[in-house]
């Protein structure tokens, strides 16, 4: 079984405009509200593509049943620790363009008490588990370290897999992880350079291999991906569709990688795997995430390269 963590759940409200004009009224043509959260993105995904996963996190008191209601509806099982206050609320805007702006919402703080819970969770859930994903923001009142923490309590035999953005994600390293997914972006971030060619975004991806990753998965938005475990290296080019949404495609990415992986796939595979389902995901409006009969349809059409 894969778990998959979610620490800050969100609302998501994508609407879809002809042009955002910042200071004038703007009209919406279309609107989609999904309950959402990047690990469970990840495991909704993983249950498309008939994995096995298990959702947990921290889940707020207003309106977090809705979020059970739409992971049952998936067949996903769930245990969450439930705290005050409602989710948060994330807004996006998506023009004619594709172009996406995003508003996203702080959320309510989250105690020491319900850490430790968490904690406390992970640590049996995990006992059942062969990989966990850790993915996403964190909390008002958690500190960056969480992720290391939480790492901390599973069996050692427990594959971790980390999809976060800076501290929190070279803090959490410091007790390995068997893949990470930055975007180019974040990996340049980590670089604190641009990174212009494949040679610098597989130098960079080193870096992250020296601090604890043993594969990292860069996404390149609609160019593809790269793979590396610093001995092989992979390109795979996504193939032209008509962009919807982008929200969701690299969430949709881990949970095709990692469910190759869990299989014994090579890295080539799972580069493809991943690269389908993040392409497959960017043909739906809003968060509705990829579907298993997109997934295949685009990975028949993808060729991988070594690099």
């Amino acid at each position: 079984m894969i778990l998959t963590i979610c620490p800050n759940p969100c609302i998501d409200y994508t609407m879809e405009l002809e042009a955002l004009n910042v200071g004038k009224l703007n009209r919406v043509n279309g609107k989609n509200i999904t309950y959402a959260g990047k690990a469970l993105n990840v495991a909704i995904v993983l249950s498309r593509l008939k994995g096995e996963s298990y959702a947990t996190g921290f889940m707020f008191n207003e309106n977090g049943r809705l979020f059970e209601q739409n992971l049952d509806r998936e067949g996903i099982p769930n245990t969450f620790i439930w705290n005050k206050g409602s989710v948060r609320t994330n807004y996006k805007f998506i023009d004619k363009k594709s172009m996406m702006t995003e508003v996203n919402d702080k959320g309510e703080e989250v105690t020491q008490e319900k850490q430790v819970e968490l904690l406390e969770l992970v640590s049996n859930l995990s006992k059942k588990c062969d990989y966990a994903i850790m993915s996403g923001s964190l909390p008002s009142g958690v500190d960056n370290d969480f992720y290391l923490k939480l790492s901390k309590v599973m069996p050692k035999s427990v594959k971790k897999v980390i999809d976060t953005e800076g501290q929190k994600m070279l803090l959490a390293l410091e007790n390995g992880a068997v893949l990470v997914k930055p975007n180019k972006n974040e990996l340049e971030e980590f670089a604190k350079k641009e990174l212009h060619t494949t040679k610098d975004i597989l130098k960079a991806s080193y870096t992250l291999l020296d601090k604890g990753a043993e594969n990292v998965l860069v996404s390149l938005g609609r160019e593809g991906a790269i793979i590396t475990n610093g001995m092989k290296s992979y390109f795979c080019k996504s193939i032209q569709v008509a962009v919807n949404s982008t929200v969701g495609a690299g969430d949709s990415m881990v949970a095709a990688a990692i469910l190759q992986m869990q299989n014994g796939a090579g890295l080539a595979d799972i580069l493809k795997s991943g690269v389908a389902a993040g392409t497959a995901a960017i043909t739906k409006s809003g968060t509705l995430l990829c579907t298993r009969e997109k997934y295949l349809e685009v990975l028949e059409g993808l060729k991988v390269e070594e690099i």
